[in-house]
Formats: structure tokens, sequence, C-alpha cells
């Protein structure tokens, strides 16, 4: 029998491409906004304890309901506002698009931003509208408005600050947006740990406000857990769609352990935000080099030859993200998680080498 996939594979499907992930053996790895600090030893023995009592021969709590009311008084998530787990927030962005695709349904968001949320509007079968920012990447609050009263969008995303550009757009300008869009707005927090404002106090009393956060920017990238607070009645509905057991029982125990030693997360945090002024700074000063403004743990730089200096990089074992190509406005950009002290000196170092 002939193998035929292609004539059974959605149109829209066939015509994507499976998000990649760089294979980043043996390289000083620099391309995934990921903590670099791994724990401490006798808190990896805490923790191997901690999750060798699990009784992994049963189902999960199938909400996560015990970590909820630890969620919200460690983030500050009002009482007002309910809270949705997810398998990482790339599963709550699915669950959200899922639930609100209506037949012409459209989802709408900047450009460039998190390619998942259009990768999501394809999958879920709804209508994408991206809006352009401007060259320098900030917000076209025009041009968002417009859009909005043109195409009256099912949900509005805006990665706040933004990935893969760093910014973090104005307050009023978000909060305007908020009052036009006749749907939901989804305000992704996901460097929230890095930025100087956030939604979280007005999540659960602004109707139409979801506040979307992750606990892999922080260090815990490989335990998958995010976290959705909004109004009640929208959780109710997207908790509909959302997997039985969706976060498993070894993930629950580790975000409990991890909230245990909340102020190590912290204080890491606090390290790299203070590598990035000095990471900015020391870009900055390389030729032709353009380096854009970042609340996140990454700085996003434009520079002649950005091709060139990437592979000249991962010849020299250090891995960067190369956003060339990824969007126009993105031509000639280079994307650089904030690192180790030591990770930072590294890439400084190779590309004093190259650019010199």
């Amino acid at each position: 029998m002939k193998l035929s996939v292609q004539q059974w594979i959605r149109p829209e499907i066939a015509a994507l491409q499976a998000y990649h992930v760089a294979d980043a053996s043996g390289m000083v790895k620099l391309d995934a906004m990921e903590n670099p600090f791994p724990l401490p030893p006798a808190l990896q023995d805490e923790l191997g304890a901690r999750l060798g009592r699990v009784a992994i021969n049963r189902y999960p709590d199938p909400a996560g309901a015990g970590l909820k009311p630890r969620l919200k008084a460690a983030f500050g998530i009002p009482d007002p506002s309910e809270v949705l787990l997810g398998n990482g927030s790339d599963e709550l962005i699915t669950l959200i698009t899922q639930t609100l695709a209506r037949p012409g349904a459209k989802l709408l968001a900047l450009e460039p931003s998190f390619v998942m949320y259009r990768m999501n509007a394809i999958l879920s079968g709804m209508d994408y509208v991206g809006v352009p920012l401007n060259a320098d990447f900030s917000l076209n609050l025009d041009a968002m408005l417009a859009a909005i009263a043109e195409h009256q969008p099912a949900v509005v995303f805006i990665s706040y600050p933004n990935n893969p550009t760093g910014n973090r757009y104005p307050r009023a300008a978000v909060e305007a947006i908020i009052a036009a869009a006749p749907g939901l707005v989804v305000v992704d927090e996901a460097y929230q740990a890095f930025a100087d404002d956030s939604f979280m106090a007005q999540a659960g009393t602004v109707p139409n406000l979801l506040v979307l956060r992750t606990v892999s920017k922080v260090g815990l990238a490989g335990i998958r857990l995010g976290y959705a607070a909004g109004h009640p009645a929208w959780l109710a509905e997207i908790d509909k769609v959302r997997p039985p057991y969706n976060i498993n029982v070894l993930t629950q125990e580790a975000a409990h352990f991890a909230l245990d030693h909340l102020p190590l997360f912290d204080e890491q945090a606090h390290i790299l935000r203070a590598e990035r002024t000095r990471l900015a700074a020391a870009l900055a000063a390389l030729p032709q080099m353009t380096v854009f403004a970042s609340e996140a743990n990454f700085i996003t730089c434009r520079l002649p030859g950005a091709l060139a200096v990437f592979d000249a990089l991962k010849a020299n074992k250090i891995l960067i993200k190369k956003l060339d190509g990824a969007h126009p406005l993105l031509q000639d950009c280079l994307r650089f998680t904030v690192g180790s002290p030591q990770e930072n000196d590294a890439l400084l170092a190779a590309l004093y080498d190259i650019l010199s």
C-alpha cells in the first residue's frame, strides 16, 4: 500500500515547519533564555529525596490545587483572580486558542513576537492578524487600535516584555489595548522576574485581562510549569479544554520545593539583571553593534554580517539565537541570553576576536 501522507494533512499544517530546538551539546548555551545556575549540591540532594518519596504510581492532583494558594501568595496574585496551571506557558497558550477558536474568530498579536502565538492560531483554526512594531521595536499604538477596531479579535496576545526584542511597551499603551479589545487580552509576563512592571495586580478585576507567567526563566525550565491568572469566568471555560492530569506529580513536587527556596531564585534573578546591564554596555562598545533596551534575561542586537558572527560563535562553541530571517524587522539581528558571569565573559572574548 502506497503511503500518501500529504493528502490527509491539513494544508496549513503541511505548510508549517516544526518548532526547532538547536543541539547545544558541548556549547556555552546562550540561545534559550534559561537561568544558567544549577542547584547547589545540598539542594540537589534535598530535591532528589523529595522526588523519591512522590507516589509516582498514582495520578497527580488533577488541578494542581495544592500549588495554587502557594503561587498566589508567592507572586502577588490577587484574591479575585482564579489560577490555571499548564505544562509550561506554551500549553496555556494552546488551551486559550482552542477555547476561543470559533469559525472566523481572530487572534491578534504584535510582530515580531513569540512565534507560538501565530503557530497556535494556525493549529487551532483561528484567523491570525499580525500588527508590525515600529522599526525600533516600539509599539505602534494607533496601528494596534485600528487593527482591533477592524478585526474585532477574540484574543490579543501581548508579550510584556516582548520576546524576541526584549523591550517593554509603555503601560498606558497596553491599558489602552485592554480597554479597546472586545475579547480577551493575554499579557504574557514570561520575563517578569527581570522587568520593572507587571499587570498581575489587575488580574481578576479587569474582566478581559488574563496574565500569563512561567517559572522557566527563573531556573525551572526543566519542570515545565506555567500559570494563568484572571477572571474566574474566563478560566472556568479554558479549564474545560485542559487535559486531565496535565501537571505531573514530579513537576508539582518540584514546584513546592522551589517555592520553599524562593529567595535563592530571587537572588539569581538579581545577579542576571546586573549581568544584563554589564553585558549590554560591553556589547554596545563593539564596532557597528546596535543594542536594544531589554527588560528580559536576553539582549537583542543588530550588526552587519550577523549570520557570519553567529556561525563564528558557533565554531567557538557558543550558541546564541539567530533572529535574522524570522521577520523583516529582525534583519541582521542576534539574541544573546544573559548567562553566568563566566559565560558572558566567554561570549565577549569571542566577539572581540571575531569583530576585531
